[in-house]
C-alpha cells in the first residue's frame, strides 16, 4: 500500500521550520556583531577581534554544525537520510540567514557582494551568490535522496556519483578559500593556513585580507560535476 505523501511532508515542514529559525538565530547574531564592530556599515578589512571574541566565533560555527548534524542524524533511519536531511538544513539556514540579513540590515546590497563565509578549516570568501548556488545544488540532492527513500526506492548514491559529488565538494571548497590562501602563503607557512586554538597569526590576515577576486572557474567546474552527479542520480535507473 502506497505511504501518503503526509509521511514525508511532516518531517520535510518540521526540518524547514528549524532550519529558518536558525537563520534567523544566525542573522541576528550579525546584527549584534554589526552594531557593535561597524556602527558605519560592514566594510572589508574586518575591524580587528579580541583573541577570546576571535575563538568564540570560530567555536559558535562549529556548534552550529553539530546542531545541524543532530538535526540530520534524528531526521533520518541510515547514512544517506541523515546526510540528505543535513545538506537539506544547512543548505535552507544558509539561504534564510542571508534573507535576514537583508531584510534586517539591507545587506548585501547586491548578490555579488562578498563575505566572509566560514572559518573551518581556514577562511572561506566569496560573493553571496556562490553560496546560495551551492545551496540550491544540496537543496536539489537532499529532496531527490529523501523522495526516493520514501518510494522504497535505492535512495543511496552510487559510487561514481559519491566520487563525483567528493570531488566536486574538495574543488569548491578550493574555489572559496584560493584567494585567501595565496594572500597568507605569499608571507607565512602553510601549516598557520588553518584555525587552531591560539593561532592568532591566522586570526590577524584574516583582519589584513581584503577580497576582490573570487576563482570563478574552479567554482563552475566543480559546481558542473555536482549538478552532473545529481543529474546522474535522478535518473539512474
Amino acid at each position: 500500500m502506497e505511504k501518503p505523501f503526509a509521511h514525508l511532508l511532516k518531517p520535510l515542514l518540521a526540518v524547514s521550520v528549524f532550519a529558518v529559525s536558525m537563520g534567523f538565530l544566525e542573522s541576528a547574531v550579525v546584527v549584534y556583531l554589526r552594531e557593535i564592530y561597524y556602527p558605519t556599515g560592514f566594510a572589508f578589512p574586518l575591524t580587528p577581534l579580541a583573541p577570546h571574541i576571535a575563538s568564540t566565533e570560530l567555536f559558535r560555527e562549529l556548534a552550529t554544525l553539530v546542531m545541524l548534524l543532530g538535526i540530520g542524524y534524528f531526521a533520518g533511519h541510515n547514512f544517506s537520510t541523515r546526510f540528505a536531511w543535513f545538506i537539506y538544513t544547512f543548505a535552507l539556514w544558509d539561504i534564510f540567514y542571508y534573507i535576514f540579513l537583508k531584510l534586517l540590515l539591507n545587506w548585501p546590497e547586491t548578490l555579488f557582494t562578498f563575505d566572509i563565509l566560514f572559518l573551518v578549516p581556514t577562511a572561506w570568501f566569496g560573493p553571496v551568490i556562490a553560496p546560495v548556488i551551492v545551496s540550491i545544488s544540496m537543496i536539489m540532492l537532499a529532496l531527490a535522496v529523501v523522495t526516493k527513500d520514501f518510494r522504497n526506492e535505492p535512495a543511496a548514491p552510487d559510487k561514481t556519483e559519491w566520487a563525483m559529488l567528493i570531488s566536486g565538494s574538495v574543488v569548491l571548497i578550493l574555489a572559496f578559500v584560493w584567494d585567501f590562501s595565496r594572500f597568507f602563503l605569499e608571507k607565512y607557512p602553510w601549516q598557520k593556513l588553518f584555525f587552531l586554538p591560539g593561532n592568532n597569526l591566522l586570526f590577524r590576515s584574516v583582519q589584513d585580507f581584503v577580497p576582490c577576486n573570487f576563482n570563478w572557474p574552479l567554482f563552475i567546474m566543480a559546481q558542473g560535476v555536482i549538478f552532473l552527479a545529481i543529474a546522474r542520480y535522478l535518473y539512474r535507473k
